[in-house]
């Protein structure tokens, strides 16, 4: 059976159809280009509202079945930057680390990295990541912590990913 990767765009302005979702599409063509295993995109786009990111990363876990689910948007520190708060109430298990080294090698680029509040965390089999919004981050944070995923989610009992080694090798212990 394939695996589901749920990319979830949390953007007001996208959701209404003000401007095209660029995040979202990095993330997809950052995957096809990554993984070697065959999977099928689960893609949403919704607006900034903590009740709704919620709703739908339980249905994206629970009912389709995602294994991995990268979202992109509201990570920042303005009033309606929530998809940390929302990702921490769904899931049993936080993973600070990924946000922390996404951050780390996002400051070598721009000092304002450290208002980023990504973070990972685990819902059932299910491995929920929050990366940044601008589609050059996005690559240079999954560059970073990709080789983890589809060990991570190996541990959790998700669907088997592997990577395209001459892109991204995936750590897998006696590998």
């Amino acid at each position: 059976m394939d695996a589901v990767i749920g990319v979830l765009t949390i953007s007001d302005r996208a959701s209404r159809g003000e401007y095209e979702d660029i995040s979202g599409k990095a993330i997809i063509e950052y995957l096809k280009e990554v993984i070697k295993t065959p999977f099928r995109i689960e893609y949403r786009v919704i607006p900034d509202e903590r009740e709704l990111i919620e709703k739908t990363l339980k249905e994206m876990t629970d009912s389709v079945g995602c294994s991995l689910i990268l979202t992109t948007g509201g990570t920042g520190p303005a009033p309606r930057d929530v998809t940390p708060e929302a990702t921490e109430a769904v899931c049993e298990k936080m993973l600070p680390g990924f946000g922390e080294l996404m951050r780390r090698v996002s400051l070598d680029q721009v000092p304002t990295a450290i208002l980023s509040r990504q973070t990972a965390g685990i819902r059932g089999s299910c491995l929920i990541i929050n990366l940044p919004g601008k589609p050059q981050s996005i690559r240079l944070c999954l560059d970073a912590v990709f080789p983890a995923v589809p060990y991570c989610i190996d541990l959790i009992g998700g669907a088997y990913i592997d990577t395209k080694e001459e892109r991204i090798r995936a750590f897998r212990p006696g590998r």
